[in-house]
């Protein structure tokens, strides 16, 4: 039994150590790094679309990094880095897209939907409401219950 822990213990050193990888390159200029990494904290990532251009790991995102650099070394500022992210791929890689008519719909749809998922819970538990309602009972039904309830139990 012991032996057999200790090899799943190596097998699983070693798959980690196989699946370590080398440290994404920093830019040589600390002040490039750090405006880098303030920029694309404000960029979503395209593939991920959850999570920061920053903090993605996937390829595009890295390539979108090393653009970001470029960018920087030829002096531009950062909102024409900014802009240029958008005349590209469009307001959806900003994480706070402007108001605007084209973006209304993404600043508005997570209220519409919880508007109209309200709207419906209210009508359904109306509906439900009304379907549960004790019925009314006629005279006649009334007095065959009162006679029942009378009864002698045998």
């Amino acid at each position: 039994m012991k032996l057999g822990s200790l090899l799943v213990c190596c097998a699983l050193f070693f798959s980690a150590a196989a699946m370590a990888r080398e440290a994404a390159p920093m830019a040589a200029d600390l002040e490039v790094e750090k405006r880098m990494v303030a920029i694309s904290e404000e960029l979503r990532c395209l593939v991920c679309q959850n999570e920061s251009l920053s903090g993605s790991h996937a390829e595009l995102a890295q390539d979108l990094r090393r653009e970001i650099r470029t960018l920087i070394a030829q002096g531009k500022t950062d909102k024409e880095i900014l802009d240029f992210m958008v005349a590209r791929y469009g307001d959806f890689v900003r994480y706070r897209p402007p108001v605007k008519p084209t973006t209304w719909l993404l600043w508005g749809g997570p209220f519409l939907l919880l508007g109209g998922g309200v709207a419906a819970l209210i009508a359904f538990l109306r509906r439900r409401a009304r379907e549960t309602a004790a019925p009314q009972l006629s005279e006649e039904e009334r007095r065959r219950a009162a006679a029942l309830l009378e009864q002698p139990k045998s």
